[in-house]
């Protein structure tokens, strides 16, 4: 064959390899992900989320021996168990992208108790008829810039200092001016505020609304959280609470900082700082004060049932002498206490020393479960042991008695079968310190629950 049509041949074999490299079949394609499922629709929400509506009913019967005066002697109307319901209702209207209007109703009441059915007294949860919960305006983007307007929850970091307390029936709100600007890696809140009043008679107030108030008082403050280190949340702060009394003004600065790691970032370390320190005046009186919270631990991510295993420590500090014109007590101004210093509620961020440490685990998506031990010292006893609510205490002072108050062990199990539903069921007992036999009886307390919840 000649040489040229030998090349010739041979190009054109070449040349048709593709073509037959293509009839052999498509190529593998790569694995299709499907898409993720789309959100769970809201039954109460209409016109493409322009009117949403939502609702809770919460029922819990507890049960509380000795947990006011310890003192198995005397049977007194806290020794008891109770019936809390509460029920919530609200509307939210978005006529416009930059508009939002939100309201919602709120009643509660307490079941087959002999408490007085007064919020607060005896520390009952009381009854208060339909009454407003919230009601305000949002203008803008609460993503981007907004200011809100009127009665409204305020809650910051862990809400060791502002939070709504929504253990308690009642809750926690404020008539408040809020703005909130955001971006991708922080956001800053700025806001002004007075705390409203429980009246289970007329329509609830806060110091801004109630003519009759003395009081006068402001809640003001700014927020700024960052996730700039993507394995924390960092925050800092500084609150101002203003109030007028007789014997003199408050008006008191809180600056402090929080932060708060996360587990799966860390490969399952799991830690937790938050500290506040005051200055100004309580009642005329000079203040200067600190508290601390210092926690760590691990999650096990990859067992099946997710233990968490952590230890804190919670210092707030005391006033060492009640007679020389200064205040050394840490003001606790509006926290949720309830999730921290034991759930028995005997105690607050105040003139207090509590290691505790706590066990949770995750059997399943739906059901939990949790066991806390405190440690309860008081961190000076020329003041006082005060309760979760900061305002009440629960023994007389006792100059040079045994700081150790007691410990609390507390149990709770959690179960989730639906979004919208859940259980609750939890166990305490409080055993008694030298503090407490001190100062009068010192027998041990219990606290039982059973808690039911609807929301939508």
């Amino acid at each position: 064959m000649h040489p040229t049509k030998s090349i010739l041949s041979l190009l054109l074999a070449l040349a048709a390899l593709p073509a037959f490299a293509g009839e052999a079949g498509p190529s593998p394609k790569a694995p299709v992900t499907p898409p993720p499922p789309p959100p769970e629709a809201n039954p109460l929400s209409f016109f493409d989320g322009k009117l949403v509506f939502d609702f809770q009913e919460r029922l819990r019967w507890e049960i509380r021996d000795n947990n006011f005066d310890f003192n198995n002697g005397v049977s007194s109307l806290t020794d008891d168990s109770w019936l809390l319901q509460r029920v919530r209702l609200g509307v939210k209207l978005k006529p416009a992208p930059w508009l939002t209007l939100y309201a919602q109703g709120q009643d509660i009441r307490e079941l087959d108790s002999d408490r007085p059915n007064v919020v607060g007294a005896l520390g009952a949860e009381g009854d208060d008829t339909f009454d407003l919960r919230q009601g305000y305006v949002e203008i803008g983007d609460p993503k981007k810039f907004s200011l809100k307007l009127g009665r409204q929850v305020l809650t910051y970091g862990d809400e060791r200092l502002v939070g709504p307390l929504d253990w308690t029936n009642p809750s926690r709100t404020f008539d408040a001016a809020k703005f909130h600007f955001e971006q991708p890696k922080w956001w800053l809140d700025a806001f002004t505020s007075s705390v409203v009043k429980f009246d289970s008679n007329h329509f609830n107030k806060s110091d801004w609304l109630d003519n009759d108030s003395t009081r006068n008082q402001f809640f003001s403050g700014l927020y700024f959280s960052t996730t700039a280190l993507d394995f924390q949340t960092t925050d800092v702060y500084a609150f101002e609470l203003h109030e007028e009394y007789p014997a003199g003004d408050t008006d008191f600065v809180t600056i402090g900082t929080r932060w708060k790691a996360d587990p799966k970032k860390l490969g399952g370390f799991d830690y937790e700082l938050e500290a506040a320190t005051q200055f100004g005046d309580v009642k005329g009186k000079t203040l200067q004060s600190f508290a601390g919270h210092f926690g760590a631990g691990y999650v096990f991510l990859d067992s099946a049932w997710k233990p968490r295993l952590f230890a804190e420590y919670n210092y707030a500090s005391g006033d060492d002498n009640p007679a020389d014109g200064d205040v050394g007590t840490f003001q606790n101004l509006f926290p949720t206490n309830h999730k921290f210093y034991g759930y028995m509620d005997a105690f607050s961020w105040q003139n207090i020393h509590n290691p505790e440490l706590s066990v949770s685990v995750q059997p399943t998506k739906t059901l939990s479960a949790k066991l806390d031990y405190h440690l309860f010292w008081l961190a000076e006893t020329t003041d006082a042991w005060y309760r979760a609510n900061g305002v009440a205490t629960v023994r007389p002072v006792v100059p040079g008695a045994d700081s150790f108050v007691g410990s609390e062990l507390d149990f709770t199990v959690t179960w989730k079968p639906e979004k919208w539903l859940s259980f609750q069921a939890g166990y305490s007992h409080f055993f008694a310190g030298d503090y407490l036999k001190a100062s009068g009886a010192a027998d041990d307390a219990d606290f039982g629950y059973v808690q039911a919840s609807i929301d939508f």
